[in-house]
């Protein structure tokens, strides 16, 4: 299953942060959100297809999260876990620990904000700067490439245009 949540760049985006990464639908962002890459997200956890929410809440899920923005793009892979409360309104955080809230996406993931590129940090820096946030996970019974039909929204909020 493969689902997009999409966000926009903010002049703050510093992504420094070595245990986390963040997209949130929060519009302002100050120079302490060092793990924010990304304000005026589409949705956050609570947001995300039910279907998706039971994936990710089996441990043995394999989680792929790649950001998209700038003519580039930047992975990490986690697991899900049980503990997933998935329920955060505004918050999608993606974490190298096993720490589980209601913003946690996936768990014990290889790749924080500060592994993002240069290049992409710089590109979401910019007036106008959009990304996507792709998340990949198996379905139940479905096949890992299988897309959802609700394509690009969360709940059915409209998204603008992907970069």
């Amino acid at each position: 299953m493969i689902f997009e949540v999409g966000f926009r760049g903010h002049p703050n985006v510093r992504p420094l942060h070595r245990t986390t990464i963040e997209v949130t639908t929060e519009r302002g962002l100050t120079p302490a959100g060092d793990c924010i890459v990304g304000v005026g997200a589409d949705c956050g956890c609570a947001g995300l297809p039910d279907e998706l929410k039971a994936a990710l809440r089996d441990a043995h899920t394999g989680v792929r999260i790649t950001l998209i923005a700038g003519g580039r793009e930047y992975s990490v892979s986690g697991r899900g876990d049980p503990r997933l409360a998935l329920s955060h309104p505004s918050d999608i955080v993606a974490r190298r620990s096993s720490f589980a809230c209601p913003r946690t996406l996936a768990v014990e993931c290889d790749g924080s904000a500060a592994g993002v590129p240069p290049e992409m940090a710089a590109a979401l820096r910019e007036p106008g700067a959009r990304g996507v946030m792709r998340i990949e996970a198996p379905a139940r019974g479905a096949a890992p490439s299988a897309r959802l039909p609700a394509l690009p929204t969360c709940r059915g909020r409209p998204t603008w245009p992907r970069p």
